[in-house]
């Protein structure tokens, strides 16, 4: 919904049906699974295919997951493996995953409620992510039908585990939404979003959470934080709203733990909050944003050429806002982009090859653009 969130989380709802069910199980036990990679069985051959119009930036497409709802697919800082959310085996709302870099050995490292945003880090040896089993070990309930298109802002905070599931421990105590976290390139800190003094604002914390620093201030949503790879940069993804009544709306939804995030533009600061730009104005929603490996661009997803459909692109675009360029063309949804550690590859989650509505799988590409 990290674009949970966020979600990162957030995104999920705003393509609409295809992407429903994207955001329960109990268990203290990890929970590995075979292979889900296209070798495993007929039912698991992908039929996705890289639109003639992608293939000046992407190449011998893969696809690692096979069913379900699967997003916000991150790789381990040595590129051998991926930490994803998924709703896989008809759970109702996402749970944590650890995989392989190839789609193997599928693990569930979380422990119910609802997860989203996670990240490995210590040398890869452990993972952050957002979870509520705190508040329950169900799903939490989905917002009230009659409030139109809400994303609901579910009491998440931050957990660390080891990849395979165990010493799971609580990193943040707010009780509140805590969420969208990224590990800063040097391995100390965290950048996360949270509601814990009133509004959802941009946060550091070091990663034991300690020295806890408030980066946003202005009133609306900001959230989504992503490091450059030097770790100078974030950028990030905001709503504020600019007139008294769009303003009311925003803090009478905030108040009922929701938000209607259908509108909102990349940002740029610097790590410590200042020098602080908005770099689109595309309209349509653009979440999602990372860096390409030099720093000097970034990937997001789009809906601005349609904002009202679930049809969302990837787009690179300079940090003034300008060479806006489309990567991809598929008529349905692609987002939640990362390039890997070398750089040579691009993972992301896509409708793509879906053999039921709704259905959305991580995929791999060679990356082949300059």
């Amino acid at each position: 919904m990290p674009d949970s969130t966020t979600p990162s989380a957030f995104a999920r709802p705003l393509a609409g049906a295809a992407l429903l069910a994207l955001l329960t199980a109990c268990g203290g036990t990890a929970e590995t699974r075979a292979s889900e990679n296209a070798s495993a069985d007929s039912a698991t051959v992908s039929t996705a295919q890289i639109e003639a119009e992608e293939q000046p930036y992407l190449a011998n497409l893969r696809q690692l997951t096979f069913g379900g709802e699967n997003a916000e697919a991150y790789w381990s800082a040595d590129g051998q493996y991926i930490t994803f959310q998924s709703t896989r085996d008809g759970r109702s709302c996402d749970q944590q995953y650890v995989m392989r870099a190839d789609g193997s050995e599928v693990t569930k490292i979380s422990a119910g409620g609802k997860t989203t945003c996670g990240y490995f880090y210590n040398g890869d040896s452990r993972v952050f992510f957002a979870a509520t089993h705190h508040a329950d070990t169900a799903c939490p309930p989905r917002p009230d039908p009659s409030q139109g298109y809400v994303w609901p802002l579910d009491k998440f905070d931050i957990y660390t585990s080891k990849p395979d599931g165990s010493d799971l421990q609580r990193l943040t105590n707010y009780g509140v939404y805590t969420a969208e976290g990224i590990l800063s390139p040097d391995g100390t800190s965290i950048v996360f979003t949270s509601t814990k003094d009133g509004d959802l604002d941009i946060y550091t914390m070091n990663v034991d959470g300690t020295n806890v620093k408030r980066l946003t201030n202005t009133r609306g949503y900001d959230g989504g934080p992503w490091w450059s790879p030097d770790g100078t940069k974030i950028v990030y993804r905001a709503h504020h709203p600019k007139d008294s009544a769009e303003l009311a709306q925003y803090d009478e939804l905030l108040a009922n733990n929701m938000i209607r995030p259908s509108k909102v533009e990349l940002f740029v600061m610097n790590a410590d909050g200042s020098d602080n730009r908005q770099i689109t104005q595309l309209g349509g929603a653009n979440f999602g944003p990372t860096w390409t490996p030099d720093g000097t661009r970034i990937i997001f997803s789009s809906n601005h050429e349609n904002p009202r459909s679930r049809d969302f692109n990837l787009y690179l675009v300079n940090l003034d806002g300008t060479g806006l360029t489309k990567i991809t063309t598929h008529p349905e949804f692609d987002g939640f982009p990362m390039f890997s550690p070398d750089g040579t590859k691009l993972i992301w989650a896509s409708n793509r090859g879906a053999k039921v509505e709704g259905e959305t799988n991580v995929f791999v590409a060679d990356w082949v653009g300059k």
